[in-house]
């Protein structure tokens, strides 16, 4: 079905359709990680002497944000069926 579409809408098999909806919850969530990157350099730099507390709390932090982005499956119409990011 995918191959049907992909070709009524003259994709290439380099191109594919995503739905608006699902490609603002993508970025939301890389934004997210962002942010957690930016935190965790700030709160684990090595000038403040950070305990073992503050690299659990960044190390929780890091796999909270990271973990939507690796459960969130992204459908599409193309060439070939994409899962995953």
């Amino acid at each position: 079905m995918a191959r049907q579409r992909a070709s009524e809408l003259a994709l290439s098999e380099d191109e594919l359709v995503i739905a608006r909806s699902e490609l603002d919850a993508l970025r939301d969530q890389i934004f997210i990680l962002k942010c957690a990157i930016d935190d965790v350099e700030q709160d684990l730099d090595p000038s403040i002497d950070p305990t073992t507390r503050d690299f659990k709390a960044a190390l929780t932090w890091l796999l909270d944000a990271a973990k939507p982005l690796v459960d969130e499956s992204i459908t599409a119409v193309g060439p070939a069926p994409v899962s995953g990011v």
